[in-house]
Protein backbone atom coordinates (compact mmCIF):
# COMPACT_ATOMS: atom_id res chain seq x y z
CA UNK A 1 0.00 0.00 0.00
CA UNK A 2 1.34 3.53 -0.84
CA UNK A 3 1.53 6.12 1.93
CA UNK A 4 -1.35 7.92 1.03
CA UNK A 5 -3.51 5.51 -0.46
CA UNK A 6 -6.14 6.33 2.15
CA UNK A 7 -8.79 3.84 0.93
CA UNK A 8 -6.75 0.63 1.41
CA UNK A 9 -6.94 1.07 5.30
CA UNK A 10 -9.04 -0.95 7.08
CA UNK A 11 -12.45 -0.18 7.77
CA UNK A 12 -12.08 -0.40 11.60
CA UNK A 13 -9.45 1.92 11.95
CA UNK A 14 -11.35 4.42 10.12
CA UNK A 15 -14.31 4.34 12.17
CA UNK A 16 -11.67 4.74 14.86
CA UNK A 17 -10.00 8.00 13.10
CA UNK A 18 -14.15 9.13 12.01
CA UNK A 19 -15.20 8.51 16.03
CA UNK A 20 -11.89 10.35 17.20
CA UNK A 21 -12.78 13.98 14.83
CA UNK A 22 -16.32 14.04 15.53
CA UNK A 23 -14.94 14.14 19.31
CA UNK A 24 -12.40 16.43 18.31
CA UNK A 25 -14.58 18.84 16.82
CA UNK A 26 -17.14 19.10 19.10
CA UNK A 27 -14.64 19.98 21.92
CA UNK A 28 -12.86 22.33 19.71
CA UNK A 29 -15.50 24.37 17.99
CA UNK A 30 -14.57 22.97 14.58
CA UNK A 31 -18.51 23.18 13.29
CA UNK A 32 -21.09 24.79 11.47
CA UNK A 33 -24.97 25.01 11.34
CA UNK A 34 -26.72 22.78 10.46
CA UNK A 35 -29.22 23.21 7.29
CA UNK A 36 -31.46 20.55 8.63
CA UNK A 37 -32.29 22.71 11.60
CA UNK A 38 -34.53 26.31 11.09
CA UNK A 39 -32.65 28.64 13.50
CA UNK A 40 -29.21 27.13 12.59
CA UNK A 41 -28.20 30.17 10.85
CA UNK A 42 -29.38 32.90 12.84
CA UNK A 43 -28.92 31.74 16.89
CA UNK A 44 -25.85 30.83 17.76
CA UNK A 45 -25.13 26.97 19.75
CA UNK A 46 -28.41 26.15 17.69
CA UNK A 47 -28.27 23.09 15.37
CA UNK A 48 -24.21 22.85 15.15
CA UNK A 49 -22.74 19.78 13.39
CA UNK A 50 -19.13 19.01 12.71
CA UNK A 51 -17.84 21.16 9.55
CA UNK A 52 -17.60 19.23 6.34
CA UNK A 53 -13.58 17.92 6.89
CA UNK A 54 -11.80 15.10 5.04
CA UNK A 55 -10.59 12.71 7.92
CA UNK A 56 -6.79 12.61 7.18
CA UNK A 57 -4.60 15.55 5.15
CA UNK A 58 -4.05 15.91 1.76
CA UNK A 59 -0.53 15.13 0.51
CA UNK A 60 1.11 18.32 -1.15
CA UNK A 61 4.80 18.85 -2.74
CA UNK A 62 6.92 20.97 -0.07
CA UNK A 63 8.37 23.00 -3.03
CA UNK A 64 5.57 24.10 -4.61
CA UNK A 65 4.06 25.09 -1.28
CA UNK A 66 7.01 27.18 -0.20
CA UNK A 67 6.20 29.11 -3.70
CA UNK A 68 2.48 29.63 -3.11
CA UNK A 69 3.28 31.21 0.19
CA UNK A 70 6.32 33.52 -0.84
CA UNK A 71 3.68 34.80 -3.51
CA UNK A 72 1.66 35.86 -1.13
CA UNK A 73 3.37 39.39 0.03
CA UNK A 74 3.50 39.91 -3.46
CA UNK A 75 -0.16 39.79 -4.43
CA UNK A 76 -0.58 41.58 -1.32
CA UNK A 77 1.52 44.80 -2.62
CA UNK A 78 -0.02 44.07 -5.75
CA UNK A 79 -3.39 44.75 -4.99
CA UNK A 80 -2.69 48.05 -3.08
CA UNK A 81 -0.81 49.46 -6.21
CA UNK A 82 -3.58 48.31 -8.69
CA UNK A 83 -6.45 50.09 -5.98
CA UNK A 84 -4.56 52.98 -6.22
CA UNK A 85 -5.13 53.54 -9.83
CA UNK A 86 -8.39 54.42 -10.26
CA UNK A 87 -8.18 55.19 -14.28
CA UNK A 88 -6.71 51.79 -14.66
CA UNK A 89 -10.35 49.96 -12.81
CA UNK A 90 -12.30 51.95 -14.57
CA UNK A 91 -10.57 51.75 -18.20
CA UNK A 92 -10.44 47.58 -17.36
CA UNK A 93 -14.26 47.46 -16.29
CA UNK A 94 -15.71 49.84 -18.53
CA UNK A 95 -17.65 47.15 -21.15
CA UNK A 96 -17.83 44.94 -17.69
CA UNK A 97 -19.93 48.11 -16.44
CA UNK A 98 -22.69 48.04 -19.14
CA UNK A 99 -23.09 44.64 -19.14
CA UNK A 100 -23.21 43.34 -15.02
CA UNK A 101 -25.62 45.38 -12.69
CA UNK A 102 -23.80 44.67 -9.37
CA UNK A 103 -20.09 45.49 -10.81
CA UNK A 104 -21.72 48.69 -12.41
CA UNK A 105 -22.84 49.64 -8.84
CA UNK A 106 -19.68 49.12 -7.65
CA UNK A 107 -18.15 51.50 -9.58
CA UNK A 108 -20.57 53.48 -9.11
CA UNK A 109 -19.43 53.48 -5.28
CA UNK A 110 -15.92 54.15 -6.17
CA UNK A 111 -16.28 57.09 -8.77
CA UNK A 112 -18.76 59.16 -5.79
CA UNK A 113 -15.05 58.38 -3.76
CA UNK A 114 -13.53 60.02 -6.40
CA UNK A 115 -15.43 62.97 -6.66
CA UNK A 116 -15.22 64.13 -3.08
CA UNK A 117 -11.69 63.16 -3.44
CA UNK A 118 -12.04 60.50 -0.15
CA UNK A 119 -8.16 59.02 0.34
CA UNK A 120 -8.18 56.06 2.73
CA UNK A 121 -4.98 56.80 4.33
CA UNK A 122 -4.85 53.27 6.44
CA UNK A 123 -5.52 50.44 4.02
CA UNK A 124 -5.89 46.94 5.05
CA UNK A 125 -6.38 43.82 3.21
CA UNK A 126 -6.91 40.08 4.30
CA UNK A 127 -6.92 38.50 1.31
CA UNK A 128 -6.49 34.87 -0.17
CA UNK A 129 -4.89 33.41 -2.75
CA UNK A 130 -6.01 30.24 -3.92
CA UNK A 131 -4.16 27.46 -6.49
CA UNK A 132 -3.96 24.00 -7.38
CA UNK A 133 -1.13 22.28 -9.00
CA UNK A 134 -1.76 20.96 -12.73
CA UNK A 135 -0.86 17.23 -13.29
CA UNK A 136 0.20 17.83 -16.63
CA UNK A 137 3.01 20.47 -16.28
CA UNK A 138 3.71 19.72 -12.19
CA UNK A 139 3.26 23.53 -12.48
CA UNK A 140 1.13 25.89 -9.40
CA UNK A 141 -1.01 27.43 -11.06
CA UNK A 142 -3.51 30.39 -9.39
CA UNK A 143 -7.52 29.91 -9.46
CA UNK A 144 -8.75 33.50 -8.15
CA UNK A 145 -7.37 36.30 -5.83
CA UNK A 146 -10.05 37.14 -3.21
CA UNK A 147 -9.93 40.70 -1.79
CA UNK A 148 -13.43 40.28 0.29
CA UNK A 149 -14.80 37.57 2.80
CA UNK A 150 -11.69 35.30 2.36
CA UNK A 151 -13.22 32.65 5.06
CA UNK A 152 -11.95 29.82 6.77
CA UNK A 153 -9.26 31.14 8.61
CA UNK A 154 -11.09 30.43 11.75
CA UNK A 155 -11.87 26.87 10.60
CA UNK A 156 -8.84 26.03 8.63
CA UNK A 157 -6.66 26.23 11.78
CA UNK A 158 -8.74 24.12 13.63
CA UNK A 159 -8.58 21.50 11.10
CA UNK A 160 -4.89 21.45 11.14
CA UNK A 161 -4.95 20.94 14.46
CA UNK A 162 -7.40 18.52 14.26
CA UNK A 163 -5.36 16.15 11.60
CA UNK A 164 -2.00 16.71 13.83
CA UNK A 165 -4.07 15.36 16.52
CA UNK A 166 -5.48 12.37 14.55
CA UNK A 167 -1.63 11.54 13.38
CA UNK A 168 -0.35 12.20 16.94
CA UNK A 169 -2.87 8.62 17.95
CA UNK A 170 -2.80 7.12 14.43
CA UNK A 171 0.65 8.01 12.65
CA UNK A 172 2.61 5.18 13.38
CA UNK A 173 -0.18 2.86 11.86
CA UNK A 174 -0.82 4.60 8.97
CA UNK A 175 2.72 5.94 8.56
CA UNK A 176 2.20 9.29 8.41
CA UNK A 177 4.51 12.14 10.65
CA UNK A 178 2.73 14.93 12.58
CA UNK A 179 5.15 17.14 11.91
CA UNK A 180 4.91 17.07 8.56
CA UNK A 181 1.93 18.96 8.58
CA UNK A 182 2.85 22.97 8.78
CA UNK A 183 1.71 24.98 11.18
CA UNK A 184 -1.41 27.19 10.41
CA UNK A 185 -1.60 30.77 12.16
CA UNK A 186 -4.30 31.93 9.85
CA UNK A 187 -6.41 32.43 12.84
CA UNK A 188 -4.56 34.90 14.85
CA UNK A 189 -2.88 36.42 12.34
CA UNK A 190 -6.23 37.67 10.50
CA UNK A 191 -7.02 38.52 14.36
CA UNK A 192 -3.78 40.27 14.72
CA UNK A 193 -4.32 42.59 11.53
CA UNK A 194 -7.29 43.82 12.23
CA UNK A 195 -6.18 44.60 15.55
CA UNK A 196 -3.75 46.34 14.21
CA UNK A 197 -5.94 48.59 12.36
CA UNK A 198 -7.58 49.35 15.16
CA UNK A 199 -4.51 50.27 16.42
CA UNK A 200 -3.51 52.58 13.69
CA UNK A 201 -7.28 54.48 13.67
CA UNK A 202 -5.93 55.74 17.28
CA UNK A 203 -9.51 56.18 18.85
CA UNK A 204 -9.77 53.29 22.04
CA UNK A 205 -13.52 53.89 22.50
CA UNK A 206 -13.87 52.73 18.84
CA UNK A 207 -14.95 49.29 17.64
CA UNK A 208 -14.42 46.68 15.02
CA UNK A 209 -17.83 45.87 12.89
CA UNK A 210 -18.16 42.89 10.97
CA UNK A 211 -20.56 43.12 8.17
CA UNK A 212 -22.35 39.70 7.80
CA UNK A 213 -25.57 38.26 6.46
CA UNK A 214 -28.17 37.90 7.98
CA UNK A 215 -28.35 33.94 8.02
CA UNK A 216 -25.07 32.67 7.97
CA UNK A 217 -24.39 28.31 9.20
CA UNK A 218 -20.53 29.69 8.79
CA UNK A 219 -20.94 31.72 11.92
CA UNK A 220 -18.18 29.97 13.86
CA UNK A 221 -15.75 31.27 11.12
CA UNK A 222 -16.84 34.83 11.95
CA UNK A 223 -16.09 33.92 15.60
CA UNK A 224 -15.46 38.12 16.83
CA UNK A 225 -18.98 38.40 15.48
CA UNK A 226 -21.05 40.03 18.10
CA UNK A 227 -24.18 41.43 15.87
CA UNK A 228 -25.43 41.88 12.56
CA UNK A 229 -25.39 45.72 12.82
CA UNK A 230 -28.12 47.87 10.66
CA UNK A 231 -25.59 50.50 9.38
CA UNK A 232 -28.36 52.08 7.06
CA UNK A 233 -31.03 52.67 9.63
CA UNK A 234 -28.52 53.05 12.94
CA UNK A 235 -25.66 54.63 11.12
CA UNK A 236 -24.23 57.98 10.47
CA UNK A 237 -21.26 59.84 9.62
CA UNK A 238 -19.92 62.49 12.04
CA UNK A 239 -18.46 65.72 11.34
CA UNK A 240 -15.20 64.65 11.93
CA UNK A 241 -15.86 61.72 9.52
CA UNK A 242 -16.48 59.10 12.36
CA UNK A 243 -18.99 56.55 11.69
CA UNK A 244 -21.46 56.13 14.22
CA UNK A 245 -23.57 52.90 13.99
CA UNK A 246 -26.41 52.72 16.85
CA UNK A 247 -23.70 55.90 19.01
CA UNK A 248 -20.98 53.40 18.77
CA UNK A 249 -17.93 54.81 16.78
CA UNK A 250 -16.08 52.57 14.66
CA UNK A 251 -12.99 52.36 13.83
CA UNK A 252 -12.72 48.99 11.14
CA UNK A 253 -15.34 47.59 9.43
CA UNK A 254 -14.23 43.91 8.08
CA UNK A 255 -16.72 42.25 5.47
CA UNK A 256 -17.87 38.85 5.35
CA UNK A 257 -20.84 39.50 3.35
CA UNK A 258 -20.93 42.25 0.30
CA UNK A 259 -19.84 40.47 -2.34
CA UNK A 260 -22.61 39.27 -4.32
CA UNK A 261 -25.34 40.91 -5.63
CA UNK A 262 -27.86 38.42 -2.94
CA UNK A 263 -26.33 41.22 -0.25
CA UNK A 264 -28.26 43.70 -1.67
CA UNK A 265 -31.54 43.03 -1.54
CA UNK A 266 -32.88 46.68 -1.31
CA UNK A 267 -31.55 50.00 -1.91
CA UNK A 268 -30.87 50.16 1.76
CA UNK A 269 -27.72 47.83 1.52
CA UNK A 270 -26.08 50.07 -1.63
CA UNK A 271 -26.89 53.16 1.01
CA UNK A 272 -25.18 51.43 3.68
CA UNK A 273 -22.17 50.54 1.78
CA UNK A 274 -21.96 54.07 0.33
CA UNK A 275 -21.95 55.05 4.01
CA UNK A 276 -19.08 52.99 5.19
CA UNK A 277 -16.95 53.95 2.13
CA UNK A 278 -17.86 58.15 2.90
CA UNK A 279 -16.52 57.49 6.45
CA UNK A 280 -13.53 57.56 8.17
CA UNK A 281 -13.69 54.35 9.09
CA UNK A 282 -10.68 51.53 8.15
CA UNK A 283 -12.71 49.35 5.15
CA UNK A 284 -11.78 45.68 4.81
CA UNK A 285 -11.64 45.72 1.61
CA UNK A 286 -12.26 49.27 0.47
CA UNK A 287 -14.14 49.87 -2.35
CA UNK A 288 -10.90 49.79 -4.54
CA UNK A 289 -9.72 46.77 -2.99
CA UNK A 290 -13.01 44.71 -3.59
CA UNK A 291 -12.90 45.87 -7.53
CA UNK A 292 -9.04 44.74 -7.85
CA UNK A 293 -10.54 41.33 -6.80
CA UNK A 294 -13.12 41.02 -9.77
CA UNK A 295 -12.37 38.32 -12.20
CA UNK A 296 -12.05 41.01 -15.10
CA UNK A 297 -8.64 43.04 -13.04
CA UNK A 298 -7.50 39.68 -12.72
CA UNK A 299 -7.35 38.59 -16.19
CA UNK A 300 -6.09 42.23 -17.60
CA UNK A 301 -3.00 41.06 -14.76
CA UNK A 302 -1.84 38.65 -15.87
CA UNK A 303 -0.71 40.59 -19.16
CA UNK A 304 2.70 41.11 -19.03
CA UNK A 305 3.14 44.52 -19.88
CA UNK A 306 0.02 45.66 -17.80
CA UNK A 307 1.78 43.58 -14.70
CA UNK A 308 4.60 45.43 -14.95
CA UNK A 309 3.57 48.88 -14.17
CA UNK A 310 2.38 47.92 -10.49
CA UNK A 311 5.40 45.46 -10.22
CA UNK A 312 8.86 47.09 -9.92
CA UNK A 313 10.65 43.89 -9.00
CA UNK A 314 11.81 41.37 -12.05
CA UNK A 315 12.17 38.32 -10.01
CA UNK A 316 8.53 38.81 -8.35
CA UNK A 317 6.74 40.08 -11.87
CA UNK A 318 8.27 36.55 -12.82
CA UNK A 319 6.80 34.83 -10.19
CA UNK A 320 3.46 36.18 -10.65
CA UNK A 321 3.37 35.07 -14.15
CA UNK A 322 4.72 31.56 -13.52
CA UNK A 323 1.71 31.55 -10.93
CA UNK A 324 -1.18 32.65 -13.70
CA UNK A 325 -3.22 30.23 -15.78
CA UNK A 326 -4.39 31.09 -19.09
CA UNK A 327 -7.04 34.11 -19.02
CA UNK A 328 -8.65 35.71 -21.28
CA UNK A 329 -11.34 38.25 -22.41
CA UNK A 330 -14.27 37.56 -24.64
CA UNK A 331 -13.26 39.84 -27.48
CA UNK A 332 -10.45 37.76 -28.11
CA UNK A 333 -12.12 35.60 -31.18
CA UNK A 334 -9.34 32.87 -31.56
CA UNK A 335 -9.72 31.87 -28.42
CA UNK A 336 -13.91 31.60 -28.61
CA UNK A 337 -13.17 29.65 -31.62
CA UNK A 338 -11.07 26.98 -29.31
CA UNK A 339 -13.38 27.01 -26.30
CA UNK A 340 -16.43 26.37 -28.58
CA UNK A 341 -14.59 23.74 -30.50
CA UNK A 342 -12.94 22.13 -26.93
CA UNK A 343 -14.93 23.71 -24.02
CA UNK A 344 -13.67 21.01 -21.11
CA UNK A 345 -10.48 22.89 -21.83
CA UNK A 346 -11.83 26.39 -20.44
CA UNK A 347 -13.95 27.63 -17.60
CA UNK A 348 -15.96 30.42 -18.31
CA UNK A 349 -16.12 33.18 -15.12
CA UNK A 350 -18.99 35.68 -14.64
CA UNK A 351 -18.02 38.76 -11.70
CA UNK A 352 -18.53 36.72 -9.15
CA UNK A 353 -17.93 35.45 -5.76
CA UNK A 354 -18.66 32.29 -3.30
CA UNK A 355 -18.95 29.09 -5.24
CA UNK A 356 -21.22 27.63 -7.49
CA UNK A 357 -21.39 30.71 -10.41
CA UNK A 358 -18.74 29.01 -13.17
CA UNK A 359 -19.84 27.57 -16.38
CA UNK A 360 -17.90 24.29 -17.45
CA UNK A 361 -17.95 21.86 -20.10
CA UNK A 362 -20.46 21.70 -22.40
CA UNK A 363 -22.25 24.71 -21.18
CA UNK A 364 -19.73 26.61 -22.19
CA UNK A 365 -19.69 26.00 -25.81
CA UNK A 366 -23.66 26.69 -25.41
CA UNK A 367 -23.25 29.89 -23.40
CA UNK A 368 -20.99 31.46 -25.67
CA UNK A 369 -23.12 30.64 -28.61
CA UNK A 370 -25.52 32.19 -27.04
CA UNK A 371 -23.65 35.36 -26.64
CA UNK A 372 -22.70 35.23 -30.25
CA UNK A 373 -25.76 35.18 -31.45
CA UNK A 374 -27.57 37.47 -29.02
CA UNK A 375 -24.55 39.97 -30.46
CA UNK A 376 -24.50 42.56 -27.50
CA UNK A 377 -22.45 43.59 -24.43
CA UNK A 378 -23.47 40.58 -22.27
CA UNK A 379 -20.19 38.74 -23.07
CA UNK A 380 -18.25 41.50 -20.82
CA UNK A 381 -20.02 39.98 -17.92
CA UNK A 382 -17.18 36.64 -18.13
CA UNK A 383 -14.10 35.99 -18.39
CA UNK A 384 -12.52 32.70 -20.23
CA UNK A 385 -9.66 30.91 -17.95
CA UNK A 386 -7.92 27.74 -18.88
CA UNK A 387 -8.84 24.92 -16.71
CA UNK A 388 -6.26 23.45 -14.35
CA UNK A 389 -6.64 19.58 -14.11
CA UNK A 390 -4.92 18.14 -10.81
CA UNK A 391 -3.59 15.20 -10.26
CA UNK A 392 -6.26 12.64 -8.41
CA UNK A 393 -5.85 10.85 -4.69
CA UNK A 394 -7.60 8.95 -2.46
CA UNK A 395 -9.74 10.67 0.41
CA UNK A 396 -11.89 9.66 3.02
CA UNK A 397 -14.40 12.53 3.16
CA UNK A 398 -17.06 13.13 6.44
CA UNK A 399 -20.19 15.55 6.48
CA UNK A 400 -22.84 14.75 8.67
CA UNK A 401 -21.12 12.37 11.03
CA UNK A 402 -21.26 10.04 7.79
CA UNK A 403 -18.28 9.16 6.56
CA UNK A 404 -16.89 7.64 2.83
CA UNK A 405 -14.23 7.15 0.26
CA UNK A 406 -13.71 9.29 -2.76
CA UNK A 407 -11.39 10.35 -5.45
CA UNK A 408 -10.89 13.57 -4.97
CA UNK A 409 -8.98 16.51 -6.11
CA UNK A 410 -7.34 19.49 -3.53
CA UNK A 411 -6.96 23.62 -3.83
CA UNK A 412 -4.66 25.45 -2.07
CA UNK A 413 -5.09 28.66 -0.79
CA UNK A 414 -2.89 31.08 1.18
CA UNK A 415 -3.44 33.67 3.35
CA UNK A 416 -1.95 37.01 2.91
CA UNK A 417 -2.43 40.06 5.56
CA UNK A 418 -1.61 43.54 4.72
CA UNK A 419 -2.02 46.96 6.86
CA UNK A 420 -0.05 50.30 5.34
CA UNK A 421 -0.70 53.91 6.98
CA UNK A 422 0.25 56.43 4.55
CA UNK A 423 3.37 55.48 3.15
CA UNK A 424 4.20 53.16 6.01
CA UNK A 425 3.79 49.29 5.43
CA UNK A 426 2.98 47.69 9.14
CA UNK A 427 2.49 44.16 8.22
CA UNK A 428 2.51 42.62 4.46
CA UNK A 429 2.99 38.39 4.87
CA UNK A 430 1.64 35.33 4.19
CA UNK A 431 -0.61 34.42 7.22
CA UNK A 432 -1.46 31.02 7.29
CA UNK A 433 -3.16 28.29 4.77
CA UNK A 434 -6.80 26.30 3.77
CA UNK A 435 -7.00 23.25 2.15
CA UNK A 436 -10.11 22.29 0.49
CA UNK A 437 -10.98 18.80 -0.99
CA UNK A 438 -13.47 17.97 -3.20
CA UNK A 439 -15.02 14.93 -5.24
CA UNK A 440 -12.89 14.69 -8.68
CA UNK A 441 -16.14 14.13 -10.75
CA UNK A 442 -17.45 17.81 -8.80
CA UNK A 443 -16.53 20.93 -10.89
CA UNK A 444 -17.11 23.42 -8.14
CA UNK A 445 -15.24 23.60 -4.75
CA UNK A 446 -17.40 25.86 -2.51
CA UNK A 447 -16.85 24.67 1.18
CA UNK A 448 -20.40 26.58 2.70
CA UNK A 449 -21.95 25.94 -0.90
CA UNK A 450 -21.59 22.39 -0.53
CA UNK A 451 -19.48 21.26 -2.68
CA UNK A 452 -16.26 20.71 -0.59
CA UNK A 453 -14.56 19.88 2.25
CA UNK A 454 -11.81 21.45 4.67
CA UNK A 455 -8.91 19.85 4.77
CA UNK A 456 -5.19 20.16 5.47
CA UNK A 457 -1.53 19.93 4.04
CA UNK A 458 0.78 17.21 4.30
CA UNK A 459 4.19 18.24 2.85
CA UNK A 460 5.72 15.50 0.69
Amino acid sequence: MSLFDYHALDEKLLHTIAYDALVWSSLHGLISGDKSVQRSGTVPGVGLVHAPIALLPAPFPEKEWKEASELAPIFNQLVDRVSSDATFLHQSLSRTKKADEFTSRLLDIHSKMLQINKKDEIRLGLHRSDYMLDEKTSSLLQIELNTIASSFAGLSHLVTELHRYILSRHGKMLGLDSKRIPTNSALNQYAEALAAAWSEYNNPRAVIMIVVQAEERNMYDQHLVSAVLKVDRQGEILPDGTLSVDGQAVSVIYFRAGYTPDDYPSESEWRARLLMEQSCAVKCPSISYHLVGTKKIQQELSNPDILERFLDNKDDIAKVLKCFAGLWSLDDKDIIRKSIKSPELFVMKPQREGGGNNIYGDNVRETLLKLQKADSQEDAAYILMQRIFPSISAAVLMRDGCWHKDHAISELGIFGTYLRNKDKVIINKESGHLMRTKIASSDEGGVAAGFAVLDSVYLT
